[in-house]
């Protein structure tokens, strides 16, 4: 066990604290690089900026080497060192699409919502769980063992890690942990191995720990997101994981020929907005029933899928259940012909709230007291919320893009029974100190 107290009793004592705990996927940023935020933010912990809201980091982890954009041999061998399994895609993908047709019913206003932001998320959740608690999650991520799905994960990671001179697609995961409580070290060193997640040492009854939670988030996403969060003595745990993503169309817009032009409402109102321009000659795109897909490629071998409804059909149509995002998105009939692009250039941020939606995809227990965390730490904890913010801006250079998902923890019994603490008989007292040593014990027979 990871030694955050000095006596385990101490824990023990403090079981039914409320327990904390964020994940953020976001999408957004990313990696802490060895040469760059990692200094930045060590510099902060060491400096004073946030007296003593953190004690430094417990376990640094080194980065996946970047290389080039155009450096095909190194992303190939990158690749050959990395094997993901088909059957790990498969579950990914359909995560994908049964979370977004769960997360988007019902919605009137711009979304932006990052699949794999939430599933590293509840990945680092599953890693530490056990029972029923574990079956459901995985469940959900759609692999068989947590040993599975972090070996994949961290395969997936090093696969996606970018950072050159075009663009970025980079992860950040780090482990936030109370001063006050004792953690499984085989749970952290998973996390380090697999998800590179930094560890670090913290008091949650400082208000800087939150700042700089926050703080971290943001020198992941570029500035991006800029989130508060809010900690106290309750809290004993916070993962944060991030992503971030920056690449440049491999044919640009021309700034040129962006114009004014016409964007009709869903309501039937119309507003003006700058458009993008350009004509592929020679392109592939796709009609499938109900909609016309295309996409436009990136620098860095990503690229960007545009799904157009037919006149008459809305996007939530589209994204009924499952079944039709997964056909909007790899369905539909391939032509080779002309492309006639007109994008508006846009840029805006969603939040969600998570929890109803995955209770409605089977993820029942980890909400409850009985939830099983046991490979975190021995004390009782429970998912409390889980809720996820974006960025996303697009315009004639290229695609930026940002998201956290942050899952909180309570470790607070809930109230089925009482204790009625009426000390009017013979009772056994215990003093402890402040590194939860008994200094005396005793039993009380008369109090006169």
């Amino acid at each position: 066990m990871m030694r955050l107290q000095k006596s385990k009793r101490g824990a023990v004592w403090k079981k039914g604290l409320a327990v904390a705990a964020c994940a953020a996927l976001i999408g957004g940023v990313a990696g802490v690089l060895n040469s760059g935020f990692l200094g930045g933010v060590t510099g902060m912990f060491n400096n004073g900026s946030f007296g003593g809201a953190i004690a430094g980091e417990l376990f640094p982890v080194a980065f996946p080497t970047t290389y080039a954009f155009d450096d095909y041999d190194a992303r190939h061998a990158v690749r050959e060192a990395n094997p993901i399994e088909e059957g790990f895609l498969t579950a990914l993908n359909e995560f994908t699409w049964k979370t977004t047709a769960e997360f988007f019913a019902g919605s009137e206003a711009n979304v932006n919502y990052s699949p794999l932001s939430l599933y590293y998320a509840l990945a680092l959740a599953a890693s530490g769980a056990e029972g029923q608690t574990s079956q459901e999650l995985l469940a959900l991520l759609g692999v068989e063992d947590k040993e599975t799905l972090s070996t994949q994960c961290g395969n997936l990671y090093r696969l996606m890690y970018t950072d050159n001179e075009i663009g970025k697609m980079k992860l950040a995961n780090s482990l936030w942990l109370s001063k006050q409580v004792d953690f499984n070290d085989s749970y952290v060193e998973n996390a380090a191995k697999n998800f590179y997640a930094s560890t670090y040492h913290v008091d949650f009854a400082d208000k800087k720990t939150g700042e700089l939670m926050g703080q971290w988030i943001a020198n992941q996403t570029n500035g991006t997101l800029k989130p508060e969060f809010s900690t106290s003595s309750q809290q004993m745990m916070a993962i944060l994981n991030t992503v971030y993503f920056k690449d440049e169309w491999t044919s640009r817009f021309s700034e040129d020929k962006t114009a004014k032009d016409t964007f009709f409402l869903a309501d039937g109102s119309t507003v003006e907005c700058d458009f993008m321009n350009k004509v592929d000659s020679s392109a592939i795109f796709k009609k499938g029933e109900g909609f016309t897909s295309a996409e436009l490629s990136l620098k860095n071998a990503g690229g960007v899928i545009f799904i157009l409804p037919d006149e008459g059909v809305t996007p939530q149509e589209l994204l009924a259940d499952a079944d039709m995002v997964q056909k909007v998105f790899e369905g539909g009939e391939r032509f080779a012909g002309k492309i006639i692009w007109q994008i508006p250039k846009f840029g805006f941020g969603s939040s969600f709230k998570l929890v109803d939606g995955l209770k409605a995809l089977g993820v029942q227990e980890a909400f409850e007291a009985e939830a099983d965390f046991s490979k975190i730490t021995d004390d009782m904890a429970f998912i409390s919320d889980v809720r996820q913010e974006t960025h996303i801006a697009i315009d004639e250079k290229g695609v930026e893009a940002s998201a956290y998902t942050v899952i909180e923890y309570s470790g607070a019994m809930l109230v089925t029974e009482e204790a009625h603490m009426i000390l009017n008989r013979p009772f056994i007292y215990g003093i402890y100190s402040n590194q939860g040593i008994l200094l005396f014990v005793g039993i009380c027979e008369n109090p006169v």
